[in-house]
């Protein structure tokens, strides 16, 4: 009978739930196009047999459009012309099938619809609101295409983004690796050949790191154990270090080099300039909402220049302009949002708590 809706494209018209919605939302419109008929056209039908005929049509129309979708040859024809010959096939098919399930279903005898007189209204009423269905579901669709190109734009800029900031990140840490080296071939060459070979073992992984966007949370601790193995043979005892990264989040999916410019910071302002032995403790732990990895140093603290913020709870936090941290921030909101956040906490009697949050 009365009306025609079509499915779009994507996961809503492909999957169980999907077609079950649609199945749905398209009965109620069924409903509300019957009882619309039975006000403009009083005297066709009752109500309940006009509402019979409504949904049989109706879900035949669906039914048709639905394995229309499927077909792979539509599928590689222009939207407007796929959605064209959609409505040629499946309004009178519907029509004419659905009212030969609604006869069946009041018990009456099959008959060819307009055998003994053409129900012009009806007929183009059903042509009308199912047209306006394949178009409604057409826009539908086009709209999901746009939504998905636009989605799809925007995980290439990010990429984009996170390909530049590695890219100036990645020649400050090697540089910085290298000053270290230079002036440690001056007191100790037994030192420096072992670092070397530290070394080598470092920039392979690094060097692996940089032909992907997001590594393991496991090959990030990896690469700190390589890179503080160089720091302790430049620093001797002064430096000790601990990793703690439970088996059950190595495989969560972090940007290349996210922690070492924290790590790295903790050695160059808190740990170096300290007289005395210095320690330093990277720690991965699950919360409810993320995942929290904690840098804690027991070096000099926050500088005088950081700006100090009140928490919530009454702890102090500071908020560090410099070139690692702000680089951290920037890969952290590039790669997952608003959500993720890097805080510094001084710690008591001295020290910095680096505390980066990966939402779930």
């Amino acid at each position: 009978m009365y009306l025609s809706s079509t499915p779009r494209t994507g996961p809503w018209s492909r999957s169980p739930g999907g077609t079950v919605q649609l199945v749905a939302a398209s009965a109620v419109a069924w409903a509300f196009a019957g009882t619309l008929l039975y006000i403009l056209a009083p005297g066709l039908e009752t109500l309940p047999r006009l509402l019979v005929f409504s949904e049989c049509v109706g879900l035949t129309m669906v039914a048709c459009v639905l394995l229309l979708q499927r077909q792979r040859r539509l599928e590689r024809l222009p939207a407007g012309t796929r959605w064209l010959l959609t409505g040629v096939i499946a309004i009178p098919i519907g029509y004419l099938l659905g009212h030969q399930i609604a006869f069946l279903l009041l018990g009456e005898p099959m008959r060819m619809v307009g055998f003994h007189h053409v129900s012009v209204g009806p007929l183009l009423f059903t042509v009308l609101v199912g047209g306006l269905g394949l178009r409604h579901f057409a826009t539908r669709e086009q709209l999901a295409k746009e939504a998905a190109a636009r989605a799809e734009a925007q995980r290439l800029a990010l990429e984009a983004q996170l390909r530049l900031l590695r890219t100036q990140l990645e020649p400050h840490m090697l540089f910085n690796t290298l000053a270290n080296l230079r002036g440690l071939v001056r007191e100790d060459a037994d030192r420096a050949e072992t670092m070397i070979d530290r070394l080598i073992v470092y920039l392979r992984g690094t060097l692996a790191a940089s032909q992907t966007e997001a590594v393991p949370l496991g090959r990030e601790f990896t690469q700190l154990r390589a890179y503080l193995e160089i720091m302790a043979l430049r620093m001797g005892p002064r430096l000790t270090w601990r990793l703690d990264l439970p088996a059950a989040l190595e495989a969560t999916p972090v940007p290349p080099m996210l922690l070492q410019p924290l790590v790295e910071n903790a050695i160059k302002h808190g740990l170096e300039p300290k007289v005395g032995p210095g320690h330093i403790e990277v720690i991965a732990r699950a919360t409810d909402t993320g995942i929290e990895i904690r840098v804690d140093d027991n070096g000099l603290g926050l500088p005088v220049r950081d700006q100090v913020e009140s928490k919530d709870d009454g702890s102090a936090r500071a908020e560090s302009s410099g070139y690692g941290l702000r680089h951290v921030r920037e890969r952290l909101q590039a790669m997952f949002g608003a959500a993720a956040r890097l805080d510094l906490e001084p710690l008591q009697p001295g020290g910095v708590r680096s505390v980066v949050f990966l939402p779930t």
